[in-house]
């Protein structure tokens, strides 16, 4: 297998050093779990996930390392390395800017540190919807730190919950996953008086699956 140096040979030095930088973070959090290779592999794989779409480069780095802690993470549970007991919901959607990230805002805000929930998109878009964004603003929910990202394969396959939103044949299906598919509008190009009822309808459904997974609410 070729190394990092090998697969980008196009990257800038100061895009070398933060990856370099962003690997060695990553190693420390994984000691013992998963080796320099398999670390540097997800980095870079997730490094080209943005790359391919992204007409910034700055944030780069940045966003391939969380998004390869999320699937190392995940990882990690399907092969029995990390076992907190928490369930895990993933959010799907087309473009993971709007339905996904305000239903994931909702969960994290309610469930806190009881449950673990990720999103992602068939189609990721680069930014999630400014109106979504108003949206949870007037609920007191700050997703800005957030980002649209698509799925792999492992953070599907470790979560416990499936919530599809719209994503059709390209959602993945895996055995023994429950999954449920929620029918809302999608809130891209609709302002922000269209999209609150969206929003509402997505705290409910969220509420009620908390109830259902036995995860007490904030």
């Amino acid at each position: 297998m070729a190394d990092a140096t090998t697969w980008h040979r196009d990257l800038s030095v100061d895009q070398q050093l933060a990856l370099h930088t962003s690997a060695t973070r990553l190693a420390e959090e994984f000691t013992g779990i998963y080796g320099s290779e398999t670390i540097e592999r997800f980095l870079y794989t997730s490094y080209d996930q943005f790359a391919s779409r992204s007409t910034v480069s700055n944030f780069l780095p940045l966003l391939a390392e969380r998004f390869a802690r999320q699937r190392l993470q995940a990882l990690a549970r399907v092969e029995g390395h990390h076992r907190d007991g928490k369930p895990v919901v993933l959010f799907l959607c087309t473009h993971n800017a709007g339905r996904s990230q305000m239903a994931l805002g909702f969960f994290q805000h309610l469930a806190g540190d009881r449950a673990v929930a990720w999103s992602g998109g068939s189609e990721p878009e680069t930014e999630i919807n400014p109106s979504a964004v108003a949206a949870m603003a007037e609920r007191g929910i700050d997703i800005t730190g957030e980002y649209p990202k698509p799925w792999t394969d492992e953070i599907v396959r470790a979560a416990d919950v499936v919530v599809t939103m719209g994503c059709g044949d390209a959602c993945p299906i895996f055995p023994g996953t429950r999954y449920e598919d929620w029918d809302l509008d999608d809130p891209a190009g609709r302002d922000l008086e269209a999209v609150r009822p969206i929003r509402d309808e997505l705290e409910r459904r969220v509420r009620h699956l908390l109830v259902e997974m036995g995860v007490p609410a904030r």
